[in-house]
């Protein structure tokens, strides 16, 4: 297990390395969040940012997204990868916050996960982003890799295991920020496959790090 002295040390040290640590996906309501979540899965958000504009500009509601011509999403979504899948998504959960919670986004993990689509990452993204309500961890890719790095999780791959994991491990006040912290630095720092140690504040206390390990 590893001590809460060194826990804290490497959050504050993420925190300075990554002070503008957000959820990357573009926004304006909840509803929107949900949709571009979805499609985040198996994509990167640059690309889903790409196509959100239009997306949200034709599909304002969840009833516009409802009652929609799925090739007309399908046209729209085609880059994100998966787009019919994704397509069926969207408007099956659109429908359901329609018909069963009265067009708003739940704001609880159980009420989150009865939405098509939806699973335990996304509901946290909402959760977190929209209500500030921390129910587990947002694990991603990067957050499963930079955590087992860390020693943090006995796993890389089952992202259930790596939040149940995290959730063990680290204050529930740190649960959103975490995830925030963790993506920022994959996405600038520890690249999967050419991790940037010499650039790292964490390089004297990662136990994976290049300088601690050189091969």
């Amino acid at each position: 297990m590893t001590e809460p002295k060194l826990i804290n040390e490497t959050i504050a040290r993420l925190r300075k390395m990554h002070p503008d640590a957000h959820c990357e996906l573009n926004y304006e309501t909840p509803h929107q969040l949900l949709v571009a979540t979805i499609m985040s899965a198996q994509s990167t958000d640059v690309r889903v940012n790409l196509v959100t504009p239009t997306l949200f500009e034709k599909y304002k509601t969840p009833v516009d997204f409802a009652v929609a011509n799925p090739t007309d999403i399908e046209e729209i979504i085609r880059p994100v990868g998966f787009f019919r899948q994704k397509t069926k998504f969207i408007q099956e959960s659109a429908r359901t916050i329609v018909h069963q919670f009265g067009g708003e986004i739940p704001n609880n993990m159980d009420d989150l996960l009865t939405l098509k689509g939806v699973a335990r990452k996304t509901a946290n993204v909402v959760l977190g982003e929209i209500y500030q309500i921390s129910e587990g961890v947002t694990v991603d890719t990067h957050v499963k890799r930079i955590a087992h790095k860390l020693g943090w999780v006995s796993t890389n791959k089952d992202p259930v295991k790596v939040e149940k994991e995290l959730m063990a491990l680290l204050p529930q006040s740190n649960w959103i920020e975490i995830s925030h912290l963790l993506v920022f630095h994959g996405r600038r720092i520890c690249y999967a496959r050419s991790p940037q140690c010499a650039n790292c504040l964490l390089n004297d206390i990662c136990p994976s790090s290049e300088i601690i390990n050189p091969d």
